[in-house]
């Protein structure tokens, strides 16, 4: 069976429009496939900030790591367990400062995990968490995709990165953007997230 992994980061809750379609890719693939479903909510259920305990209890064996380093390794591990357990992976990201919430920059934090999502071996940084399935549905209520703000997108770019840099390089991209400019542009937001949402469950079917 397949197993579908929705990571949502928004503080904005039932507002959030990419929470909103995040769950609706979720939970339409998760139909689609027969699949299981794991919410991972970065706002409800915030990933800590990475500390000392955890940089250090990495690369520190599992018999020597203090009671803070078994904690701190055992957060980022089942982190890291349901992405490895991911057939499919959705991610929701709202623009916060022109980049990513600070949550789910420490899940990322967590993940990005040297010879566990991604090696060096190779002398070049290869990732490790392949032949997976990702979308990425990010909102912004500027328009960041193309004119004067485009430079200022620090959130798509920066999160596709770090995606293919663990090795999640076969991501389809929803763009919300262009809220904050009155209700013809919400509503012409919505309706063309809605449109391509329903495309890709269809393509996913």
């Amino acid at each position: 069976m397949s197993n579908v992994l929705l990571i949502t980061s928004s503080p904005r809750g039932a507002d959030s429009l990419s929470t909103r379609f995040a769950t609706e890719i979720a939970e339409g693939v998760k139909a689609r496939l027969g699949a299981t479903l794991t919410v991972r909510d970065l706002a409800a259920d915030p990933a800590p900030h990475i500390t000392a305990a955890y940089i250090q209890g990495r690369v520190t064996s599992p018999e020597a790591r203090t009671p803070q380093q078994v904690e701190a390794v055992g957060n980022a591990q089942t982190l890291v367990d349901e992405l490895q357990g991911a057939d499919v992976i959705v991610l929701g990201s709202g623009m916060m400062n022109f980049g990513p919430s600070s949550q789910l920059k420490a899940w990322f934090d967590h993940v990005t995990w040297p010879g566990v999502t991604f090696s060096y071996g190779t002398g070049a940084p290869q990732g490790l968490l392949t032949g997976k399935k990702v979308y990425l549905v990010t909102a912004a209520g500027g328009v960041f995709s193309e004119g004067v703000y485009a430079p200022f997108d620090f959130q798509t770019n920066y999160l596709l990165h770090l995606l293919g840099f663990i090795g999640l390089t076969n991501v389809e991209l929803v763009r919300i953007e262009g809220t904050v400019l009155g209700p013809d542009a919400v509503r012409a937001a919505i309706t063309k997230a809605e449109a391509t949402v329903q495309s890709l469950l269809t393509e996913a079917a």
